[in-house]
């Protein structure tokens, strides 16, 4: 395994006080928390062996065979999963299938057999949230960009890839290289195959020797078995809502954030149009006298609730779930012993925690996916030139960070004398200052105003010098751009931005293995591993 740090979760950016309350076992009022989870899994659902035969169709490898065998003799899963994303999206993708893999392992280690699934989030309708990827270039940023938008939005997992994948396929190779993972990337990424298509392949490949499942539910079959989910959220509607808001305003008197809006006439449903495949949000009317059972609408057409219960009937994969309902959906079919999720995911699971407790009467145990920041060996060489470490760069940008190697590698002498000098200004400043205050009080205060300009020019001698220094030694700028562009590109998590596939391609398919080690790593907090 890679030299690896631990890094509190608190110290890294972005972390929503929820999110670090979960993973600091804080926040038991919404997220149930069970160091056991793997010996109170649920009971088997009655169409287990369907489930198992549905899986089996679904991922064909020889690789996958020892997963399905476990689960057909009744094995438990471990569920995460990710919107099919361009190019397998950012790096915390494959974080999340890694987390559930080890997971299942710790199960398994334990006496109680887990099997990993990784569900793909195709029915998910905003095209511009997974049409690009971003890859670490230098010292700069590149994004890659699938143009081509579907006229209607439709469910992104069904968009059909064309021909302008080629060029996006090409720069992918100038900038990753020539590699196994580039070849699977290649191969999943072709013109004429779906988006859900290709993330599958691409994801079964890199995991292939970790026997993760991967399962696309947007189907009919899948949607049968979760049908009584749905039917239950059509028929308890306006109680889960009304649920809904009183967790909202629960969150929020806590001092944490509601992920997902409640609205007046939201709902927890979307309805596929059956011309067009647009994915259409189902608002709710609520009961009145003309409409005792109250009305859905999806865009400019009405149903009563005994008619969308007849499409689900009749057509289950035309309902589709939302991000809060979802959980509930993949835990009816999966019969999950836990769900593995980010800072988003968790933070929808604390909401819909009202919806498990009216629908299941229980919650499946949310578990957080490790946070990790890879750094590449040249990165690690610059760190260590500069004597950085990555909390300190959570808190800098490429120009503050450029300042501070300059001041660093300012010559000793100049080093030394701004020091003093800024040193011997304080102190003689707070003997004057307390003097005057002594004399008179406005005195004091109008001396305060004048020592504080003092202080401000001696910062900015320092500034002075540090950016004569900048600008004498180029290489420090370069340094910082590279350095924040790969530890903490665009102010964010590495994670959240770079691509996956890049460090795949560069540090080859057995990242695949160190990952799913490093989520089996006893560390709380965010790791940086040392490549």
């Amino acid at each position: 395994m890679s030299a690896t740090d631990c890094i509190p979760v608190t110290a890294t950016p972005g972390i929503s006080r929820l999110y670090a309350d979960f993973c600091a076992g804080a926040a038991a009022n919404f997220l149930p928390a069970d160091e056991n989870w793997y010996a109170h899994r649920p009971a088997t659902p009655a169409h287990w062996p369907e489930l198992v035969s549905l899986l089996a169709a679904q991922n064909p490898s020889p690789s996958a065979a020892p997963a399905l065998e476990a689960l057909s003799n009744g094995a438990g899963t471990v569920l995460t999963g990710q919107q099919v994303t361009l190019f397998g999206g950012p790096l915390f993708t494959p974080f999340k299938a890694a987390t559930a893999l080890a997971r299942a392992r710790t199960a398994t280690a334990a006496g109680y057999p887990h099997a990993a699934v990784f569900w793909l989030a195709t029915e998910d309708h905003d095209f511009a949230e997974i049409n690009h990827v971003t890859f670490p270039a230098r010292r700069s940023l590149e994004q890659l960009v699938y143009s081509s938008v579907p006229s209607v939005p439709v469910p992104v997992g069904n968009v059909v890839i064309d021909d302008s994948i080629t060029p996006l396929i090409d720069r992918a190779t100038e900038l990753i290289g020539f590699s196994d993972a580039m070849e699977a990337l290649a191969a999943a990424y072709k013109p004429g195959r779906t988006f859900a298509q290709a993330f599958a392949d691409f994801y079964a490949k890199i995991f292939a020797a970790q026997g993760l499942l991967i399962v696309d539910a947007s189907g009919r079959e899948f949607h049968r078995l979760g049908a009584p989910v749905l039917r239950a959220d059509i028929e308890l509607a306006d109680e889960l809502h009304a649920a809904l808001i009183e967790r909202n305003q629960a969150l929020e008197a806590a001092g944490y954030h509601a992920q997902v809006a409640v609205t007046p006439q939201s709902s927890l449903l979307f309805l596929i149009n059956e011309q067009t495949g647009a994915r259409m949000a189902l608002k709710r009317t609520a009961p009145s006298a003309a409409e005792p059972h109250g009305l859905w609408q999806a865009d400019r057409l009405f149903f009563s609730t005994d008619e969308l219960l007849g499409i689900l009937d009749a057509s289950p994969e035309r309902i589709s779930p939302s991000a809060l309902l979802r959980p509930l959906f993949q835990d009816f079919i999966f019969g999950s012993s836990a769900q593995v999720g980010g800072p988003a995911e968790i933070a929808y699971l604390a909401q819909s925690g009202v919806l498990f407790d009216r629908i299941f009467g229980r919650q499946t145990p949310p578990l957080a996916r490790f946070s990790g920041t890879l750094i590449e060996p040249n990165v690690g060489e610059l760190l260590r030139k500069h004597q950085l470490t990555i909390e300190q760069l959570f808190h800098e940008d490429a120009a503050s960070l450029g300042k501070r190697l300059a001041a660093r590698s300012m010559p000793t002498e100049t080093k030394q004398k701004l020091a003093n000098a800024g040193n011997s200004l304080d102190r003689e400043l707070t003997t004057l200052l307390d003097l005057m205050r002594a004399q008179d009080e406005g005195l004091g205060r109008s001396a305060e105003t004048a020592a504080s300009k003092m202080r401000y020019q001696m910062n900015r001698l320092r500034e002075l010098a540090a950016n004569f220094e900048l600008q004498r030694e180029a290489s420090l700028a370069k340094h910082a751009d590279s350095i924040i562009n790969a530890i903490v590109p665009e102010g964010s998590l590495q994670e959240r931005v770079h691509s996956a596939a890049f460090y795949f391609g560069r540090h080859g398919l057995e990242l695949a293995e160190m990952l799913t080690e490093q989520a089996q790593n006893p560390c709380p907090g965010h790791r940086a591993i040392w490549l």
